[in-house]
């Protein structure tokens, strides 16, 4: 059976302009208790979320992601970061480094994120996240002051919206959802679905395409090799055994 929480997730949109009204102090704890109590493997908690209010550090930030100026605009801009330092200096014998950890790092900070975005949506804003931070970690993490085993991993804009983009549609359940084993592409769904893309690029109120789904992914993909990463993340302390 539908019901609100589900109406709300399937409603979700990325926000990328924002009204000027400022969340209030008990939002910004509701969304950041929210996302608090998402799972975490363990109970590790190895995630840290870093609010951003130094008008420089958004410019800069901004900067770095691509230009995306609703990273200035918006008005609350929090990164969200992997963190096994608060554990290193609890225990700085601790055996860090495992591939695992940058996994777990990564998962748990996600659920967390998206914890925070659920909550927000249900008190009426809207958000996006960031992840072109990841274009420039080095001087992300210079910016932020990061110490060794902490991994930004994305931003998040949040406000009230100033515009509302039309749903953008998902891949068929078909495509997605298993049952026992993987299964291969079944192409002609897939092409039903590039048709239906199609309609939806052309037709949406701003940046419109020509073209379906399948037939952007080798330059989407492509574009975002960032071949520097591996070097960052074992200067910073992640798999590096």
């Amino acid at each position: 059976m539908q019901n609100e929480t589900i109406d709300l997730l399937c409603r979700h949109r990325s926000i990328r302009a924002y009204k000027e009204t400022s969340l209030t102090q008990e939002q910004i704890t509701l969304i950041v208790s929210a996302a608090q109590s998402a799972s975490s493997s363990n109970f590790i908690q190895c995630s840290t979320i870093i609010r951003i209010t130094d008008p420089s550090k958004r410019e800069k930030l901004a900067h770095y992601a691509g230009d995306q100026k609703y990273v200035i605009q918006a008005p609350e801009f929090w990164v969200f970061c992997a963190d096994f330092n608060r554990h290193y200096q609890i225990d700085p014998k601790l055996n860090l480094g495992k591939a695992e950890q940058l996994l777990l790092g990564c998962v748990d900070t996600a659920i967390m994120a998206q914890n925070a975005v659920t909550a927000a949506e249900s008190l009426g804003l809207g958000a996006v996240y960031i992840g072109g931070l990841r274009n420039n970690l080095d001087k992300v993490t210079q910016l932020l002051d990061l110490p060794k085993y902490v991994l930004p991993l994305f931003g998040l804009c949040l406000g009230y919206p100033d515009h509302h983009p039309e749903l953008k549609p998902r891949l068929p359940k078909e495509l997605v959802f298993f049952e026992n084993h993987y299964q291969p592409i079944e192409h002609a769904i897939l092409t039903k679905y590039d048709a239906q893309m199609d309609d939806y690029y052309k037709t949406r109120s701003i940046h419109q395409k020509v073209g379906g789904w399948s037939d952007k992914i080798a330059k989407t993909i492509n574009n975002e090799q960032r071949d520097f990463i591996l070097n960052y993340l074992h200067k910073q302390g992640w798999i590096t055994k």
